[in-house]
């Protein structure tokens, strides 16, 4: 069916039913689960996808490196995500900055390359805003039960969103996302650091904003585990994978089913980063580099292949 065919009717759809729609699969962005490693000081330079201090899609609870007295230097990234033929490509520049060992503030621009499948890649165009911000409410450092998190809340906002539903209905869209999360780091196995992360939010964001809206906003879960290794010259070597669930519907696509999405993930972070339970300030490496693949969207929806299913990304940050 030709591409302007095939929107045309898929517009008519979407007023038929008021969009109360289904989702296309998680399309996994990059900024690095790796960066959980067992040491905070490796978390606080890395920033995740849309800009946070976290993972590959899923903030942590920590935040990025301040004083206790006033706003640290900004945090700088840069993310890219090969989704394939039908998605294209994502690009993410990121700059955040950290205050009062407490609360995190940030933009992030998304930036769309086109994919080149005439039927179904016009869904997808040019790119949105993102801000974010978080709140530390409690540090493993604050407390002497040593088996507490760090906790924090937060929010995403989203805005000019132009993906799916936004094409459909010609028009721009927004989002955003609430948020609780909690993280420990597991530091009794000294060669080998865990970070544990566990979240709950609510969204009306559908693959946080790659796939347009939801219907309304939903409670959904994610979390995500790493371990922390010593690498060649004094480096650090984080080896991690987290799971993140979306809304299932999605503005403009009655039908599509979206997946759990799943990282895996391999962040790379230079001399003097390993963990030593000293804290940000006596660790702060200038730069992490992040590899991984993220199992993201294949058949959503009969007669609608995506094939995303393993994609790579890559990202790098850096603190000046």
């Amino acid at each position: 069916m030709p591409s302007e065919l095939w929107l045309h009717k898929m517009k008519d759809r979407a007023v038929q039913r008021r969009f109360s729609h289904r989702s296309f699969p998680a399309i996994v962005v990059l900024a690095f689960a790796a960066a959980v490693a067992g040491a905070r000081p490796a978390f606080a330079q890395s920033l995740n996808w849309e800009g946070q201090t976290g993972i590959f899609v899923t903030p942590l609870a920590y935040t990025a490196p301040s004083s206790s007295k006033g706003f640290g230097v900004p945090v700088f990234a840069y993310h890219y995500l090969d989704a394939g033929g039908v998605l294209g490509g994502f690009h993410q520049a990121s700059i955040t900055i950290g205050g009062f060992h407490r609360i995190e503030l940030g933009y992030t621009r998304d930036i769309h390359q086109a994919g080149n499948n005439a039927q179904f890649s016009p869904l997808w165009t040019g790119g949105f805003n993102v801000f974010h911000g978080k709140v530390n409410v409690l540090s493993e450092k604050d407390t002497k039960q040593g088996w507490l998190p760090s906790i924090s809340l937060g929010f995403v906002a989203r805005s000019q969103i132009r993906n799916v539903g936004g094409v459909l209905q010609g028009k721009d869209t927004s989002n955003a996302d609430f948020y609780i999360v909690g993280t420990k780091s597991v530091t009794q196995i000294r060669k080998a650091p865990l970070v544990l992360d566990l979240g709950y939010k609510a969204t009306n964001a559908s693959l946080l904003g790659l796939a347009g809206n939801a219907t309304a906003y939903k409670g959904r879960a994610f979390g995500a585990a790493a371990f922390v290794l010593k690498g060649p010259a004094r480096s650090t070597v984080v080896v991690g994978s987290e799971l993140l669930q979306e809304p299932r519907d999605i503005q403009g696509l009655p039908g599509a089913v979206v997946p759990t999405t799943i990282t895996y993930a391999v962040r790379v972070v230079p001399s003097g980063a390993f963990f030593s339970g000293r804290g940000w300030n006596t660790e702060t490496p200038k730069f992490t580099f992040d590899l991984g693949v993220a199992q993201a969207a294949g058949t959503i929806m009969p007669g609608v292949d995506l094939h995303a299913r393993h994609q790579f990304a890559l990202g790098i940050s850096y603190a000046p």
